[in-house]
């Protein structure tokens, strides 16, 4: 079903804005050196980030870009991350969405992934 919901993308180090609607965090690890209350957010998803063992072998290098993405694709599919995907589509029905993360660039990382398997489900993301 395509719905007009869109979900922005943003660092979890800047400032928040009032445009940014529901703030979650879509990383497995809380980001360094940042307080709860500075990173000012709704929710933290871990469910929705690669699997703790996909996140290892990637930042060791025992993975390429496109191999973690395609490994990280079919978790997105599974049980464990789809009913966290599903929960972050039935937020952006109601309301923007705000993908936070700490990466330095989403889009080369498992949040450009997800926002483009959200994209699949029919929202769109935002800048």
């Amino acid at each position: 079903m395509k719905s007009d919901a869109e979900f922005r993308v943003r660092r979890v180090y800047d400032a928040p804005e009032s445009a940014d609607g529901r703030r979650i965090l879509v990383d497995r690890l809380w980001p360094r050196g940042l307080s709860k209350e500075r990173a000012s957010l709704d929710e933290w998803l871990k469910d929705v980030a690669p699997s703790n063992g996909l996140r290892v072998a990637y930042h060791a290098g025992e993975l390429d870009f496109a191999a973690f993405q395609g490994h990280y694709q079919a978790e997105l599919d599974d049980s464990e991350h789809a009913a966290a995907v599903e929960h972050l589509l039935d937020l952006a029905r109601e309301e923007t969405v705000t993908l936070v993360t700490a990466v330095k660039e989403p889009e080369n990382s498992h949040v450009g992934v997800l926002v483009a398997h959200l994209g699949e489900q029919g929202h769109k993301p935002r800048r």
